[in-house]
């Protein structure tokens, strides 16, 4: 079983931009209250003629241009997503027809905000156990589209975008750049975080998912870079699921991450659930804050209540 790695990674985002003062017209809010609470500043809203498997493939088409791939090298496609309206196809057989994949594995993932993390261990598991030689992992999610925009508590929180990863079998001899994945859930805490009801619609119980992050996610990261083989101290960055500012920071501190670069991606996109991380890590590559071979933390939590996270090297 040979290790795997992320070769590249991409992301996107829809053009229009929705600022809080944008929202201060439309519920009783304000810039300030918002800020202060969640630290958005901005957020990107899909279209109606803007469906998933668009945003999803728009971000995988600039991974798979990164890595220097076609897309027949592809023969696993992953897409983590809760915001699927159709039950089939799914997102990932509709994505792999707009880039024209052919004959790959396509599989759905639903776990919400920790989505892409799942998703990536998957891959990892396959590549390494020869089921695939290279894979597409993708989150995407057009909240958006469930969210009740009346709603003050919800409305100032949601974004819709898209991030990518190629995943492919590392040269033999050579180290795994993706370490053992550290995931779980807290089922009697499901009901924290919901997409439900008809129409669907997103509600969160924030203040329990604000305890159970800020008391038992450290620990659990910590232990997600043991598995690695390093200690907090020895990571480049950290990209935890972007869900609100007031905790990805306090989080990145009692990591003990003291040397990292913290993704705050969450202030100009706001929370955009399974593509929260790719789109994070992403905009790191792009803007060069990262190195090749750097080690990198990715933690997902969120919905179910489920989390996962895992210690990358950047490509």
């Amino acid at each position: 079983m040979n290790g795997s790695r992320i070769a590249a990674v991409g992301h996107y985002q829809p053009a229009k931009v929705l600022t809080n003062e944008d929202l201060a017209g439309m519920v009783d809010t304000s810039d300030e209250w918002i800020r202060s609470r969640v630290g958005i500043r901005t957020r990107h809203i899909a279209g109606p003629d803007e469906p998933v498997d668009e945003l999803a493939a728009h971000a995988a088409a600039k991974a798979l241009a990164a890595a220097g791939r076609a897309p027949a090298d592809i023969d696993l496609v992953l897409v983590a997503t809760s915001t699927a309206v159709d039950r089939s196809p799914n997102m990932a057989a509709r994505v792999a027809a707009r880039l024209g994949i052919p004959r790959p594995a396509t599989m759905d993932v639903n776990v919400v905000c920790a989505g892409f993390t799942h998703a990536l261990a998957t891959a990892d598991h396959t590549v390494r156990a020869g089921g695939a030689r290279r894979a597409l992992v993708i989150g995407a999610d057009k909240m958006s589209e469930v969210t009740d925009w009346s709603d003050r508590t919800t409305c100032v929180l949601v974004g819709d975008g898209a991030g990518a990863a190629v995943v492919e079998a590392c040269p033999a001899g050579a180290e795994p750049g993706i370490a053992p994945v550290l995931w779980g859930s807290v089922p009697e805490m499901g009901h924290a975080v919901r997409i439900e009801g008809q129409p669907a619609r997103f509600a969160q119980e924030g203040q329990s998912v604000y305890r159970w992050a800020t008391t038992q996610l450290p620990p659990l990261a910590r232990e997600a870079c043991e598995r690695a083989g390093l200690t907090p101290e020895d990571l480049a960055a950290v990209v935890l699921h972007q869900a609100n500012l007031r905790i990805i920071e306090p989080l990145a501190e009692k990591i003990g991450a003291v040397n990292a670069v913290v993704a705050r991606d969450v202030t100009e996109s706001g929370n955009t659930s399974a593509a929260s991380i790719p789109l994070a890590f992403s905009k790191l590559v792009e803007r060069g804050a990262i190195s090749t071979g750097d080690p990198v933390l990715l933690f997902g939590f969120g919905g179910n209540l489920s989390y996962a996270g895992q210690v990358v090297r950047c490509p």
